[in-house]
């Protein structure tokens, strides 16, 4: 498992890079349902800022403000994680790509629909429960392209 400190080392981190641990992940998703989606990867996808995953690892694990608010942790597949990034997070430099083994969460995970602007019959998974740290298998910066938007990830 990666920490903050293992992603950005030397504290420099080239614009765009987004590790070659993202591109297997992808390689693990293709195919799927409507909307590209596959509804059982052993891979997901979580956003976060850098601060809010190293206050995770000291706790154990990470619980957002959805958890509280919604009642779940959004997470996401590769495929799809450039659009809530877009929605919530454009121009932000500071996200972490979490990528979570499934088989490691113990809190259920339901396909909902995201919000009307998604492609149609596109589900994202959500956690019901906090995300443990032990289920975190790497981290990878996620920065915007120049113009502040997030890329889909290839």
């Amino acid at each position: 498992m990666s920490t903050v400190s293992d992603v950005f080392g030397s504290g420099f981190v080239p614009k765009g890079f987004t590790g070659c641990v993202v591109s297997h992940a992808c390689a693990v998703l293709r195919g799927g349902q409507a909307g590209g989606m596959n509804p059982s990867p052993t891979v997901l996808i979580h956003l976060c800022s850098a601060e809010d995953w190293q206050l995770a690892t000291a706790r154990g694990e990470h619980r957002p403000d959805s958890l509280d608010a919604a009642g779940f942790v959004h997470l996401s597949t590769p495929e799809q994680v450039h659009l809530p990034a877009n929605r919530l997070y454009a121009g932000r430099t500071d996200l972490v790509l979490l990528r979570v083994d499934a088989a490691r969460l113990s809190a259920p995970i339901r396909w909902e629909p995201g919000v009307p602007t998604d492609p149609d019959s596109m589900v994202f998974p959500h956690l019901y429960g906090p995300l443990p740290v032990a289920a975190v298998i790497s981290v990878t910066p996620y920065r915007p392209d120049d113009d502040g938007r997030f890329a889909p990830l290839t």
